[in-house]
Parts: C-alpha cells; sequence; structure tokens
C-alpha cells in the first residue's frame, strides 16, 4: 500500500512541475464539454445548399424537425434538394411544405401515402421519386452511419426491385418514363437470393428529439424515435432540435438513444405543432353499429382474422384494415403486436384522454402502448422483421396470385402508395403471412387470380387470404384451398367471383 501511495505522489509531481501537461489536461476539460448549442433554427441551418442531400428524420408527422424545416423552406435560395425520408409528411406541414415550394428535385422514400400533392408532382412529371421498400431504407441509412458500403437483403427478390423499371421520373403530364430504377446486383446464401443495397450518407441530417444537451446527445418519446436515430447517425453534419434541452449529466448514461459524437449542432425548438395525421379514437359498441357499410365489411373480414392470433404471438399488422384487428383480440389471449415504425406492445385506439402525438402506428393512427411495451427505431424495427422474430404478419392486398404472389402497393400511373413496409415482411421466410382484403374491386372484378397484373410485392409469400365471402389457404406447389365460408354464401358464387381454379376442403363451412 505505502509503495502505491509514494508512486501516485510520484506522479503528481510530475505533472505539477510539467505546465505543458496541466494545459493539455485543461484542453481535453474545454473540448469535453464544448458547447454545440445554436440559437435559432434559421442558424442550425446555415451552410445547406443547393444540391444537398437531406436526411429527414421522422414517420408521417410524429418526431418530424418542425423548426429546421420551416428554417429551410425560408431559404428559397436553397433549390435542387435530395431529400430522404420515410414519407413527405402532409401536402400542408412537414416536408410537404419544401414540395410545395418547390425546393425538392428528388425524394427517396418508402410511402407516398396520401400526400396528395407529393403524388401528383410525381405522376405528373415534376418530382424525381426514388421508391425503396422502408425497411431497406433504415438498413441503407444505418450502414451509411456505419460505415458499412452495402448489405445483402432478400427483400424484394423477384419484384421491380430486383429487376429495376419502376419510374423514378415520369416525362411532362406524366407521359412516358425518364428515368426508371436500375436492377439490383445479386448473391446466393444458402440457395436463396439476395439483393445488394447500398448505404446512404447524406449531406445534412435533420432529426428531432424530445430531450437533448449541450454535448448533441439525444433522448426520444415513445415511437418518435422512428427514422430519426438512423438518420442520425448518417449525416456529415447531423443538426438536431429539441423539445427539453437539459444541462450536461441530467441524462443517464443508459437512457441516451444517439450519442453526441454523431450530433453537430443543437437547439431548442422555437415551437411544435406536434400535429397527428391521423387522430383516431376507440369506438364504443354503439358507435360501431352507425359505421357505413364499407367500414361494417372491413370489421367483418378483420375480426375474423383475429381468430388468427394465438396466445404468445409477435405479429405485424399492416396499414389500414388489417390494424384494426388489435381491437378484437379475444379475450384470454397475450399478443404482442409490432408496429414497423418502432413499437413492440403496441395496444388498442386511444381514449381522448390517451392521446400523445409521439404514439402513432404504422398508418400514422394515434394509439396506446400496453404495460411492457418498448418502443425503438426503424433500423432495430426491421431488424426484428427480416431476422424472423415475428410469427404472422398481417397486412391488406390489391392482388394475390393462386400461388400466394402479393400485389399491394401501386397501380402503374394511377395510384402510388409506395410499398411502405410491406415487401420486408413478406420477405421474411419464418413469419406467417395472412392477406385481408375484399373479395372483389369496387368494380367487380376479381382480385384473386391465377397471374397477378400489377406490380408484385412478394413473390408466393402468402399463407391465407381472409376476404369478406371466405377464406383461402395457399398450399405450396398446389394453389388455393377454400377452407371457410362467411355466412351466406355458397361455394358455386365463390367459384364465381374468383379468377382462379381452387381446391375445396372436405369440411368447409360457415364460420364468420
Amino acid at each position: 500500500m505505502l509503495s502505491i501511495k509514494r508512486q501516485a505522489l510520484a506522479s503528481a509531481s510530475r505533472i505539477l512541475t510539467r505546465p505543458h501537461i496541466l494545459a493539455g489536461l485543461a484542453t481535453a476539460s474545454a473540448r469535453a464539454y464544448h458547447s454545440k448549442l445554436v440559437k435559432s433554427s434559421d442558424e442550425a441551418i446555415q451552410g445547406i445548399k443547393s444540391g444537398d442531400t437531406l436526411l429527414i428524420g421522422g414517420f408521417g408527422l410524429c418526431g418530424i424537425p418542425e423548426n429546421l424545416l420551416k428554417a429551410v423552406a425560408r431559404r428559397t435560395d436553397i433549390q435542387q434538394v435530395t431529400a430522404v425520408s420515410n414519407n413527405a409528411g402532409t401536402s400542408d406541414y412537414g416536408l410537404g411544405t419544401l414540395l410545395q415550394s418547390r425546393q425538392i428535385k428528388r425524394m427517396v422514400s418508402s410511402y407516398v401515402g396520401e400526400n396528395k400533392e407529393f403524388a401528383r408532382q410525381y405522376l405528373g412529371g415534376e418530382l424525381e421519386v426514388e421508391l425503396i421498400p422502408q425497411g431497406t431504407l433504415a438498413e441503407r441509412v444505418r450502414c451509411g452511419g456505419a460505415g458499412i458500403p452495402g448489405f445483402y437483403t432478400l427483400t424484394g427478390v423477384g419484384t421491380q426491385i430486383e429487376k429495376g423499371g419502376i419510374p423514378i421520373k415520369y416525362g411532362k403530364d406524366g407521359k412516358g418514363v425518364l428515368i426508371a430504377s436500375e436492377p439490383r446486383e445479386t448473391k446466393v446464401f444458402n440457395n436463396r437470393k439476395y439483393l445488394l443495397e447500398e448505404g446512404i450518407v447524406g449531406d445534412y441530417a435533420l432529426v428531432k428529439a424530445w430531450k437533448g444537451d449541450e454535448l448533441g446527445n439525444l433522448v426520444f418519446k415513445y415511437a418518435a424515435n422512428n427514422f430519426n436515430a438512423p438518420m442520425a447517425t448518417a449525416g456529415k453534419i447531423t443538426i438536431a432540435e429539441v423539445e427539453e434541452l437539459v444541462p450536461v449529466g441530467e441524462l443517464k448514461p443508459d437512457e441516451i438513444h444517439v450519442q453526441g459524437i454523431h450530433v453537430h449542432r443543437i437547439l431548442k425548438g422555437e415551437t411544435y405543432e406536434k400535429r397527428i395525421e391521423k387522430l383516431t379514437l376507440r369506438r364504443s359498441d354503439a358507435e360501431e353499429q352507425v359505421l357505413s357499410d364499407a367500414m361494417k365489411q372491413r370489421i367483418h373480414i378483420i375480426k375474423r382474422a383475429a381468430r388468427e392470433f394465438k396466445n404468445g404471438m409477435y405479429v405485424n399488422l399492416g396499414i389500414g384494415m388489417p390494424v384494426l384487428a388489435s381491437n378484437y383480440i379475444e379475450p384470454g389471449i397475450t399478443v404482442h403486436l409490432q408496429s414497423e415504425n418502432g413499437i413492440l406492445g403496441m395496444g388498442p385506439f386511444p381514449t381522448a384522454e390517451e392521446v400523445d402525438a409521439d404514439l402513432v402506428n404504422a398508418g400514422k393512427e394515434s394509439v396506446t402502448v400496453l404495460p411492457g411495451g418498448t418502443c425503438f427505431s426503424s433500423d432495430v424495427s426491421f431488424g426484428m422483421i427480416r431476422g424472423n422474430r415475428l410469427d404472422m404478419t398481417i397486412l391488406g392486398g390489391m392482388q394475390v396470385s393462386a400461388k400466394g404472389d402479393l400485389s399491394n402497393w401501386v397501380v402503374p400511373g394511377k395510384i402510388i402508395k409506395g410499398m411502405g413496409g410491406a415487401m420486408d415482411l413478406v420477405a421474411a421466410p419464418k413469419s406467417r403471412v395472412v392477406v385481408t382484403m375484399t373479395h372483389n374491386a369496387k368494380n367487380g372484378e376479381p382480385k384473386i387470380m391465377n397471374e397477378n397484373t400489377l406490380p408484385l410485392t412478394g413473390v408466393e409469400c402468402v399463407n391465407r387470404i381472409i376476404t369478406d365471402k371466405c377464406v383461402f389457404d395457399v398450399v405450396p406447389g398446389k394453389g388455393l384451398l377454400l377452407r371457410e365460408l362467411s355466412y351466406g354464401r355458397t361455394v358455386d358464387e365463390i367459384r364465381a367471383c374468383t379468377a382462379c381454379d381452387f381446391e375445396v376442403a372436405s369440411d368447409v363451412a360457415e364460420t364468420y
């Protein structure tokens, strides 16, 4: 012990007699607490110029950097921007305002959704749009931030993602295709084909967090993590706005989601509206009785789909009709619902008192989280999906073939929703895929056919089809097997409205 004390005293003496060592320690201390704080969003975006690639955090309107986007919109000299974002907000808010001001040359996104101005500019040949599956987009950004130039994925195999030809830029007024996506390189691992995808790095990343400190450490609230975390790591310069700016040291080391090493500038956002794109409240039984016929039909389908749940399952519910299934889980059954924007343990729609702008599902609808639930970033979410952690996926469809091919993301030249996370979900080889949809289109045309006529979401990926009229199983190598009928339906009726042959189970019966 005495020897150790003597060594310590000797070391202290050497430091005290060497001023340059003390100066170095002082410099290191100053560097460690160098503030990255800027006073305003206008100051924060200094340096952004025309032609830059901007990575934009958020999902729909949840967790978007509202103030930074407003600042960019005020800088009308910034033009021809490439914006990398899961989607573009709404026509009048978020990234949509930069579309309105014509400051964006190209969108790199997974989902157009209900943003009519986004769709109009794209289909009219005014905007370049590079559509990428949501999980692939999240992983490309994560890889960019981690210094990984590329990775291989099952997502998109057998679709236009692999083959190329997805329109990026239409001609004037939508006539012809001027720029189309390129085919992907492929490689076989363990007898399965994979596509090569490249990492994405931006000139600037604009992100939003709940809390942050002057070192740039960030904490997100609930589902507002989403694309913010991976985007923050992949910008050459990352700018973060926060709702609450806290002193250095107040954030516990183990609760920080993005470390300050990734963040170059930080500010307390001037104002926050925190709009909810689709405020959706829980319905009472009485309210369900006054719904439209179309909604009643959807609920009829989804109540049958809810019977697919088994105790302890991990399940992803797609946007639209499938997400309604969370309201019809049978008593006594525990199902862990996953939403690809970063929720595990998702609950039903909230009451008015439970609404939180930082809690939305993949359809941008307000939701709740059950006790024991967790929230995380989009890249982590799709790691769960690609890693075969889900037992089942329920999603909507436009067409399903007798072989189980699925189409549900585009009607070329007319309807462009984007693939969102659907391609990633159906590519997971061990996850059961259930499609819920009306049996026929509004004009009466069949949606179940020998071969799909619309671009594919996945090849031979569907296990079960649930419609308003019946339930089909897809039997590998054989085709469709009619399992169940909706009340009042007959086998002959199903044959008349289905555009492919099918077998009938010996025990087929009316069950829902």
